[in-house]
């Protein structure tokens, strides 16, 4: 029984140049960035919010801010907190749709060889080992300009056709 493959996949299968994989980056770049102050703006408004109630005492600090960035437990649970926002939008999006906001801009799929989403295991494999876009930059040394991160996490990158 054959797999049946999804209709937006080419079976010519292009492969995106670096230019296009470095533009739909630097295009998400800008939407975690977006993310980022939501989920810091949610997190120190929270803090705030426990501040004012008594709950949580920052005397020796400046403001909240401060506390959360500068306080030894803290500061590192705010940052595993933002690290895990980071996580959590590039494995939704990878693992449902193939395709973060950047790389549906630049008309651009991450999957499986045989055209299926990557698995959530996929997804942090390929974080992992991206060396924050660093990794697109063998893309150009490949055939299929595979970048490292696809390689390491046994996935491919493809551009989509054009819809008529």
């Amino acid at each position: 029984m054959k797999k049946k493959k999804q209709s937006d996949v080419d079976p010519t299968k292009q492969y995106p140049s670096l230019f296009r994989r470095l533009a739909a980056w630097l295009y998400d770049s800008l939407v975690i960035a977006a993310i980022l102050m939501l989920a810091g703006g949610l997190a120190i408004g929270l803090m705030a919010i426990l501040v004012s109630t008594g709950i949580v005492d920052i005397s020796g600090y400046d403001d909240v801010s401060a506390y959360m960035t500068k306080h030894p437990v803290v500061g590192m649970l705010y940052t595993g907190y933002l690290a895990m926002v980071i996580v959590g939008f590039f494995t939704y999006f990878w693992c449902q749709a193939g395709q973060t906001l950047g790389m549906r801009a630049w008309k651009l799929r991450i999957q499986n060889k045989d055209g299926s989403n990557i698995r959530p295991t996929q997804a942090m494999i390929r974080m992992a080992t991206s060396a924050f876009g660093l990794g697109n930059l063998l893309s150009p040394f490949s055939k299929t300009n595979q970048s490292f991160q696809d390689a390491m996490a046994d996935c491919e990158m493809v551009v989509l056709p054009k819809v008529n």
